[in-house]
C-alpha cells in the first residue's frame, strides 16, 4: 500500500516503558492507554496506509466473529469458538507473515485467516457441518482447522522439518511455518514433541501461543508453574513474551521470528499474552469459572480501543475514516451471512473423494455401500410420501 503525507501529530511523546503497571514484562509498543512506547529490540515503521489497514482488519475481524456467535445462537451453526479480545494477536501476527509462509491454525484463527486473505466461508462451513475438508490448503498456505488440541503443532513441525531438509531456508525468500495454539495446548505431549523435533532439526517454525488465560475452564495457575515462553529454553529454542492485545507489538515480534526462521536460524516460541472475552465456545458457560470484575479488568485493555486512540492522537485517521470502516464491516457481515445461509449439505460420496490420491479397494467398497444405504433411505421416504 502506498504511503501518504502524514498530518501533524497531536502528540509526539515516546516513553521508554509502559505507563501501565499491572502487566508482565512483555514486549509492548502500544499501552492500553493508546500511547506508543519504544522497545530496544523491536521497532515497527509502517506506512500510514498500513497502520490504518491494521485498524480495518481488527474491526472487520471482530464483526465477522460476532456474526459467528449470532449464527450459532440462531441455530445456523453447530458451534462457534469466538476470538473476541484476541484480534490484535491474530491480525498482527497474520499481517507480519510473507506470502510464501505457511500457517497451521487451531480452531479459533478467523483473524489470521482474514489477514492472510483466505476465504472465511471455509470456517463457517466447517461449523455448519457442510465442509468435509476438500479445500486446497497448499494453494492457500493455510491448513485446515485442527480441533484435536495441539495436534497441529506436530503437523507444523513435520512440515517445517521438510522445508529445512529441502534447503528452502537461508534467505529472505525462504519459507517460514507458523503454528497457532492456545495455552492449554502446552500441556499436551504433541506440543512438547514438536519443540523437540523443531529444535533438533533447526526447523523454520514459529510456535505462536495465544495465552488467553484459560484452557476451557482451567486457569494458567492450574496449567503450569512457568509461562509457556520460558519453557522454550529447555528445548534450545528462544521464547518471547509479547502483549497480545497490542497489534503493533505482535506484528513486530512475529515478523522478527519469521524472518529468523527464513534465514535458517531455527524455531521460536512466541507467547501472546491476551484474554478470551467470550466463553471457550458457544457450548461453554464461562460464568462458572470467572467473574465480572475479571472481564472488566481485561475490557480496559481492549486491542481495538487502544489502537483507535493512537491513530486519532497521531492524526492518522479521523471520525469519517472510522465510520467508513464500520460501514464496510456491516456490509461484509451481511454478505457473509447470506453465503452461510446458502450453504447446502454435501453429497454422501464427497466424504470419500478427498482422502486418497489413489483410492484403496476397501474405500471404494465403503463408498458403494454408503451410496446404496442412502438410496434405500430415499426409497423409504418416497414410499412414505406415496402412502
Amino acid at each position: 500500500m502506498g504511503d501518504t503525507q502524514r498530518p501533524a501529530k497531536k502528540t509526539a511523546k515516546s516513553r521508554p516503558k509502559p505507563a501501565s503497571t499491572n502487566e508482565p514484562a512483555f514486549v509492548q509498543l502500544l499501552t492500553p492507554e493508546g500511547q506508543r512506547v519504544k522497545h530496544p529490540d523491536y521497532e515497527l515503521d509502517l506506512t500510514d496506509d498500513e497502520y490504518r489497514g491494521l485498524y480495518r482488519d481488527l474491526v472487520i475481524t471482530r464483526e465477522l466473529d460476532a456474526q459467528g456467535t449470532a449464527l450459532q445462537r440462531q441455530g445456523q451453526l453447530g458451534l462457534w469458538p469466538s476470538l473476541l479480545g484476541q484480534e490484535a494477536a491474530q491480525v498482527g501476527s497474520g499481517r507480519a507473515l510473507a506470502p510464501q509462509d505457511t500457517v497451521f491454525p487451531a480452531y479459533r484463527e478467523l483473524g489470521v485467516q482474514w489477514a492472510r486473505g483466505v476465504d472465511l466461508i471455509s470456517s463457517f462451513a466447517l461449523f455448519r457441518g457442510t465442509d468435509l475438508g476438500g479445500r486446497d490448503v497448499a494453494a492457500d498456505r493455510f491448513n485446515m482447522y485442527a480441533i484435536v488440541i495441539a495436534s497441529q503443532t506436530l503437523h507444523a513441525a513435520g512440515y517445517a522439518m521438510g522445508i529445512a531438509m529441502d534447503g528452502a531456508v537461508g534467505n529472505e525468500d525462504g519459507e517460514a511455518v507458523v503454528v497457532y495454539h492456545g495455552d492449554g495446548a502446552t500441556s499436551e505431549g504433541d506440543f512438547n514433541e514438536a519443540l523437540i523435533w523443531a529444535g533438533v532439526f533447526n526447523s523454520p517454525l514459529v510456535l505462536f501461543c495465544q495465552n488467553n488465560q484459560y484452557a476451557i475452564s482451567e486457569t494458567n495457575a492450574r496449567q503450569f508453574r512457568l509461562p509457556p515462553y520460558r519453557r522454550a529454553e529447555g528445548f534450545g529454542v528462544p521464547g518471547i513474551l509479547v502483549d497480545g492485545n497490542d497489534v503493533l507489538a505482535t506484528y513486530a515480534v512475529t515478523k522478527a521470528a519469521a524472518d529468523r526462521a527464513r534465514r535458517g536460524e531455527g524455531p521460536s516460541l512466541v507467547e501472546a499474552y491476551t484474554y478470551r472475552m467470550q466463553p471457550h465456545t458457544t457450548s461453554d458457560d464461562a460464568t462458572r469459572y470467572r467473574d465480572a470484575a475479571e472481564l472488566d479488568f481485561w475490557r480496559a485493555k481492549d486491542p481495538i480501543v487502544r489502537y483507535r486512540k493512537w491513530l486519532d492522537a497521531e492524526g492518522l485517521a479521523d471520525e469519517a475514516y472510522f465510520a467508513s470502516i464500520d460501514t464496510e464491516a456491516g456490509e461484509l457481515v451481511r454478505e457473509l451471512r447470506a453465503r452461510v445461509m446458502a450453504l447446502t449439505d454435501p453429497e454422501v460420496a464427497e466424504m470419500f473423494d478427498n482422502v486418497y490420491a489413489e483410492t484403496p479397494q476397501e474405500i471404494t467398497a465403503q463408498r458403494a455401500e454408503a451410496l446404496e444405504f442412502q438410496a434405500s433411505l430415499d426409497d423409504d421416504h418416497e414410499g412414505s410420501d406415496a402412502r
